[in-house]
C-alpha cells in the first residue's frame, strides 16, 4: 500500500488509523464530555443570573423604580439608610490606563446610603495613578452629589430626592511605600486597612479594573448584614474583549471560572478584584488574615481562600456581583502570555501543607483537562483531512484501510463544541443584560461585537498554552508582576527585585502606564477627559474606551 500512496497521504492515513485505537477513542470521547460539562456549567450559571434579572423585572412591575439598587423599595427609607454600617473601600493602584478613569468614577459615585470612605493606595507619587486620582478626588469633592449623578435624572425623576443628603465624597490617597515581605498589591491593601476609619464595619477591596454598579456596595453590605457568618463576599468580571486574539484568550480563560461564582450563594472560589470582609478580622488578625498576607503573601485571593478553607469559613458570591471588565484596546498576545504566567504562578504559593497539596492537585487536574480538551481537535482534524484526501484523490477506503468511524467521532466533537459555544454565548448574553440593568445610567454593553470564531480559536490556544505556562512557573519559581520580580521559596515570597530599566512598561490587561516622572502630572488633560466622559455618559456604545 505504501508504494501506491503519496508519502504525506500515507502518514495522514496512518495517523487516522492510530487515532481509532481504544486509547485515542477514549481521548476523543473525553473531549466531548469536557465540552458538554462546560456547557452544563454555563447553563446553570446563566439560570442563576437570569433568575436575578427576572426578580428585578418583577420588582419594576410592582412599581419599584430602584430595583437595580434593592428588591424592596422600603429599604431606601431614611430610617433604614441612617442605620447602615460604615464601609471602607480600599483600592490598591498601580499605573494609569485607558479605562481607569471610568472605573474610578463608577466606584466613588456609589449609591450606598451609609457612611462610606474610599482609600486609593499607591506606592509613591511617582506612580502615574497618583496625579490622576488626586485630580479626580479634588474635582469630585467640589461637586455636589446631584451633579455627579445627573445621568439618573432623565430616567428616574425622583432619584435625587432619595440621595441628595450625600453631597460629598470621602476619598483619600495613601502613600504605602515599598513592600518588603509580600507583593506590592497586598502591601497596599494592608496599609489601607491600617488607615481605615475606626468605626468601619466592613472593608471592600477593589481592583482598579473593576467597574462597579451603583448598587454594588449596598448589595454586598446587605448580604453581610443578613448573614454575619459570611467571611468574604466576592464577585467576578465580565470581560469585554477589545478585538485582539489575546483579549479573547483572557475572556475564554475567565469563562470556565465564572460558573463557580454564579452560584447565587456559597462558593469555594474567590476573586481578588472584589472582596468584602469584616474589618475586625483585620484589626484582630482573626484566622491569621493579616499575618498570612503580610508574611510572604503573593496572591491575596488564593491566600484568603486557603485561610477560609482551613478554618471552614464561608465565602459567598451574590448573583448581582458581576462587573464589566473592559480589556485594553492594544492588548497584545505577549501581554496575554504574561497574564497567563501570573495566573499559573499563584499555584506555586501556599500557606500550609494542605494548601500545597490542593494547589498540586489543581495544577495536575487543570493541565490534564486543558490538553485533554485540545487533543481531540487535533485528532478530528486528522480524520477530516484523511477523508478529504480520499475524496479528492479517489482512494478507496479499502486501499487506505481507513473507516468512517473517525468522521463519526469528529462529527460528535463538532456537535458538542457548538453546544458549548451556544451555552457560553447564552451566559455572556445574560450577564450583559444583567450589567445593563444594574447600571441604567451607563453606556449599554452589547454582545454584537463578540467574534465567536476568535473565541473558538482562543479556546484552543488558551488550553494549549496553560500547561506550558504552569510548568514554566513551577520550575522558575519567579514572576515579573507590574515591573517587580518576585521569587518564591516554600510557597512564600523571599526575594523582591525592582529595576525600572527592565521589565514591562505596561500592565497586561488594562494597558496601564506603570512609570511616571516624580511630581509630574500626566501629559493628557485630566479635566478634559473627565468632561468628555461626562458628556458621553448617555451615548449608547459597546463600552467606554
Amino acid at each position: 500500500m505504501s508504494a501506491a500512496l503519496d508519502p504525506v497521504d500515507w502518514l495522514l492515513f496512518s495517523l487516522s488509523r492510530a487515532f481509532r485505537s481504544p486509547l485515542s477513542v477514549f481521548v476523543q470521547i473525553q473531549g466531548c464530555v469536557i465540552c458538554l460539562t462546560l456547557a452544563i456549567g454555563w447553563a446553570f450559571a446563566a439560570y442563576v443570573r437570569n433568575r436575578e434579572i427576572n426578580r428585578m423585572k418583577d420588582a419594576m412591575k410592582c412599581g419599584n423604580s430602584f430595583a437595580f439598587l434593592c428588591h424592596d423599595i422600603n429599604e431606601l427609607e431614611h430610617t433604614n439608610q441612617v442605620n447602615l454600617p460604615r464601609v471602607t473601600v480600599v483600592m490598591p493602584l498601580k499605573g494609569f490606563g485607558e479605562h481607569n478613569l471610568h472605573n474610578w468614577k463608577s466606584q466613588i459615585t456609589s449609591l450606598y446610603g451609609g457612611p462610606l470612605e474610599f482609600l486609593f493606595v499607591v506606592e509613591s507619587t511617582e506612580d502615574p495613578a497618583y496625579h490622576a486620582v488626586s485630580r479626580l478626588i479634588r474635582d469630585f469633592k467640589g461637586a455636589s452629589f446631584e451633579c455627579l449623578l445627573c445621568g439618573f435624572t432623565s430616567c428616574l425623576p425622583d432619584f435625587i430626592a432619595c440621595f441628595s443628603a450625600q453631597d460629598d465624597v470621602d476619598a483619600k490617597i495613601i502613600l504605602a511605600g515599598l513592600s518588603t515581605t509580600c507583593s506590592q498589591k497586598i502591601h497596599n491593601q494592608l496599609v489601607g486597612v491600617e488607615r481605615m476609619h475606626k468605626d468601619t464595619k466592613y472593608v471592600l477591596f477593589l481592583d482598579d479594573d473593576v467597574r462597579l454598579h451603583p448598587g454594588s456596595i449596598g448589595a454586598l453590605t446587605a448580604e453581610m448584614e443578613k448573614k454575619p457568618e459570611i467571611f468574604i463576599q466576592t464577585g467576578y468580571p465580565l470581560d469585554l474583549p477589545s478585538g485582539s486574539l489575546g483579549s479573547y484568550c483572557i475572556y475564554e480563560y475567565h469563562m470556565p471560572c465564572s460558573m463557580g461564582f454564579a452560584t447565587g450563594g456559597k462558593t469555594f472560589f474567590l476573586w481578588g478584584g472584589c472582596m468584602m470582609m469584616h474589618a475586625d478580622d483585620f484589626r484582630r488578625d482573626n484566622y491569621g488574615v493579616v499575618s498570612g498576607l503580610r508574611d510572604g503573601g503573593y496572591s491575596d485571593d488564593m491566600t484568603l481562600a486557603a485561610i477560609a478553607g482551613a478554618h471552614k469559613r464561608l465565602i459567598t458570591s451574590p448573583p448581582v456581583a458581576v462587573f464589566p471588565h473592559p480589556l485594553a484596546s492594544d492588548l497584545s498576545f505577549s501581554r496575554y502570555w504574561n497574564y497567563l504566567r501570573k495566573q499559573t504562578f499563584v499555584l506555586e504559593s501556599y500557606i500550609s501543607r494542605v494548601n500545597w497539596l490542593m494547589n498540586r492537585g489543581l495544577f495536575s487536574f487543570h493541565c490534564y483537562l486543558s490538553w485533554g480538551f485540545v487533543a481531540p481537535y487535533f485528532m478530528a482534524a486528522v480524520h477530516i483531512a484523511a477523508a478529504l484526501q480520499i475524496y479528492i484523490k479517489g482512494y478507496s477506503y479499502e486501499e487506505t484501510t481507513c473507516t468512517t468511524s473517525g468522521l463519526l467521532l469528529a462529527s460528535c466533537l463538532a456537535i458538542c463544541t457548538l453546544t458549548e459555544l451556544l451555552s457560553m454565548w447564552n451566559l455572556t448574553r445574560i450577564e450583559v443584560q444583567l450589567c445593563n440593568m444594574l447600571s441604567p445610567e451607563a453606556p449599554k454593553l452589547s454582545l454584537d461585537y463578540y467574534n465567536w470564531s476568535l473565541i473558538f480559536v482562543a479556546l484552543l490556544v488558551d488550553n494549549f498554552l496553560y500547561p506550558i505556562s504552569a510548568f514554566r512557573s513551577h520550575f522558575s519559581q519567579s514572576i515579573n508582576w507590574s515591573g517587580i520580580r518576585y521569587h518564591l521559596k516554600n510557597g512564600k515570597i523571599n526575594k523582591i527585585e525592582r529595576n525600572r530599566g527592565r521589565g514591562p512598561k505596561f500592565t497586561d490587561l488594562g494597558g496601564k502606564h506603570l512609570y511616571g516622572k516624580k511630581g509630574a502630572p500626566p501629559k493628557a488633560s485630566f479635566l478634559s477627559s473627565l468632561a468628555r466622559s461626562l458628556c458621553q455618559w448617555h451615548q449608547p456604545k459597546k463600552y467606554e474606551v
